[in-house]
């Protein structure tokens, strides 16, 4: 590959292709659903997932659209109960949900295969559809994103949440419309090309050394997402935490020395992330919110369904990640000691 003129600008191409790529999810979202119903015809007895990295955090956002959806119980695989300790688990009956940009991390392509041979109904969903994963599960979900060169992931990572929430939709019902598909792809294009609020807050960041993203709900995983991107990109100290278990202990270990990342929109987790923030502002702690509410500081588009909001929300943690890794001196195509497949 011919190296990039100016760092960080394979990243920052590949954001730009987000609209494109949903959009192009969005024509294909009866196709997803009816492959996601010959599958599972009937509502699984549970739901298994597995992946890491970014592909793990968005299936934390499908964790909580498939149990909206189907009213079972969804629980993340331990590749290591298999691969490590040898041990056999009883999937009949049960979706397995598998994740991974380029569908060549071994353990989970293994994990996939003892889940098929356990009784699960597997589906992975990868940028890849001729990729080992593609090949061990019964149904590869194509993300449509074509090939990503920069290290962190950004299209695939939004077409991931994009298909996640098409799997919930072919499952059971959702708390969003069909007709709000368009409006959060043109919320993302209307973001993508908005940079400004991003290089604002990195100026603000400064050289702050230890940072603390929250959220909560199905926004959770675009907070997990920031402290992934952030710590990868940029080589900040990040630990995320549920805007709940923010209370149960980390609160008392931020100061004004640090700085927190609140992501939130309006829906049943909204009024909680508010109050921590009200919280930590007033404890002096320096606080940066995402979401659509006035006065936001990376803002996104109003007037979106809670779940659809958080394609937006993710673009803005991008471009967050890349403007202050380039304030830093980095280039966050290339992190030092990272692989785009990690070996595992």
């Amino acid at each position: 590959m011919t190296a990039p003129s100016v760092t960080g600008s394979v990243m920052a191409a590949e954001m730009a292709e987000q609209p494109a790529v949903l959009r192009r999810l969005v024509a294909a979202r009866e196709e997803i659903h009816e492959e996601v119903r010959r599958l599972v015809p009937r509502t699984p007895r549970g739901v298994a997932l597995v992946g890491r990295g970014s592909s793990e955090n968005a299936l934390v956002f499908a964790r909580y659209l498939l149990e909206i959806a189907t009213q079972r119980p969804a629980t993340f695989v331990a590749p290591s109960i298999h691969d490590l300790y040898g041990v056999d688990v009883d999937y009949r009956d049960h979706l397995a949900l598998a994740a991974s940009q380029s569908g060549r991390t071994p353990e989970i392509v293994g994990a996939v295969s003892r889940l098929a041979t356990s009784g699960a109904a597997t589906i992975a969903v990868t940028a890849d559809t001729s990729s080992p994963l593609a090949t061990a599960a019964h149904v590869a979900i194509d993300l449509r994103t074509g090939i990503e060169r920069a290290i962190p992931a950004t299209k695939t990572f939004t077409a991931q949440l994009a298909v996640a929430a098409m799997v919930a939709e072919a499952l059971g019902p959702v708390p969003w419309h069909p007709a709000d598909w368009d409006a959060a792809v043109d919320a993302v294009a209307e973001v993508v090309v908005d940079d400004q609020p991003a290089r604002s807050v990195a100026i603000r960041l400064g050289q702050v050394s230890r940072l603390r993203t929250t959220a909560r709900g199905v926004l959770f995983a675009v907070a997990r997402e920031a402290a992934l991107k952030l710590e990868e990109t940029a080589l900040v100290d990040v630990a995320c935490h549920s805007a709940a278990s923010f209370r149960h202990g980390p609160i008392a270990a931020v100061s004004s020395g640090s700085a927190v990342i609140a992501i939130s929109a309006p829906g049943p987790a909204g009024d909680d992330v508010a109050g921590l923030v009200t919280t930590l502002r007033q404890r002096g702690v320096p606080v940066v919110t995402i979401g659509p509410a006035p006065g936001s500081d990376l803002p996104v588009p109003p007037g979106l369904p809670e779940p659809l909001a958080a394609l937006s929300a993710a673009v803005r943690v991008q471009q967050l990640s890349l403007t202050v890794a380039l304030q830093r001196g980095l280039d966050p195509d290339r992190p030092p000691g990272l692989e785009k497949v990690t070996v595992t």
